[in-house]
């Protein structure tokens, strides 16, 4: 009678010995921890929002350094709200975006752990990296666009002011708040997200949707494309535009390394 051994990295590990649980207990489980989650982002929130004023004026900061010389020289800047509640609603946003900000480690956690369990050990690998990867570059798009990109695009825009001695009357810059708030953050979401492209691509090689050959063959299709989604999530001017596409398309020739090296189950051997 030969006795069958089961292959380690197909053993699934549970935290609950060798039993499966109901239905019901994986929803009550998935519950609770979304709670607690949502418990956290709230108290992020609450002990956020006194601070919302410093938080904005932090987002402010590239604009205010580029408005720091006509300050200097005695001329007011300023940003305005022409809305009764635009400047409190510009403040709830900002909290808003901090608190979650802060709290989705801990959500990325607790989906780690309701799906662990679940998962085979070679799979349990794969998914932490991913779990690790993807709030890294997302916070590497984020800072690339509010310290690289984003203080190019206000100074290209503010060349457009011009003195009262050129145009007869002075052409100047009075912001909303909820406007520059919105534009900020429209950036920073648009570049984080997009710095998903190589997990994306390389989930999708993994899945067996796509080969290293494949995605450098289409290389120009994606080009086309990377311009498209440049000019649709960025302002409306070049600087953003290329901003965005430049280190997007730094990313796809990037993500055709990892998918030839890391993205086949069996090796690539294909040549671009």
């Amino acid at each position: 009678m030969t006795s069958s051994r089961k292959n380690p990295s197909q053993e699934r590990s549970s935290s609950k010995s060798d039993k499966e649980m109901p239905l019901v207990a994986h929803l009550l489980e998935l519950r609770s921890r979304l709670l607690w989650s949502f418990l956290f982002f709230v108290v992020s929130f609450v002990v956020l929002y006194p601070f919302s004023q410093h938080l904005f004026a932090y987002l402010v900061m590239p604009l205010a350094d580029l408005l720091a010389n006509d300050s200097a020289a005695g001329e007011a800047r300023r940003l305005i709200y022409t809305g009764l509640s635009e400047a409190f609603l510009t403040y709830l946003k900002v909290t808003l975006f901090a608190a979650f900000f802060i709290s989705f480690p801990l959500l990325a956690i607790q989906i780690w752990r309701f799906i662990m369990p679940g998962l085979y050990k070679n799979e349990r690998k794969t998914f932490f990296i991913f779990m690790v990867a993807t709030p890294l570059l997302f916070i590497i798009g984020v800072g690339f666009a509010f310290y690289g990109v984003i203080p190019m695009a206000w100074k290209f825009f503010l060349s457009y002011e011009s003195s009262a001695a050129v145009t007869g009357l002075a052409i100047q810059l009075e912001a909303r708040v909820s406007e520059y708030l919105s534009m900020t953050l429209q950036m920073m979401i648009a570049f984080g997200l997009c710095f998903q492209l190589p997990l994306i691509l390389l989930l999708l090689a993994k899945l067996g949707v796509l080969t290293s050959r494949s995605l450098a063959e289409k290389r120009r299709y994606a080009i086309v494309l990377i311009l498209i989604a440049s000019a649709v999530l960025t302002p409306p001017d070049v600087l953003s535009m290329m901003g965005l596409a430049i280190p997007l398309y730094g990313l796809y020739e990037l993500s055709i390394l990892l998918v030839r090296f890391l993205g086949t189950p069996n090796k690539d051997q294909e040549k671009n």
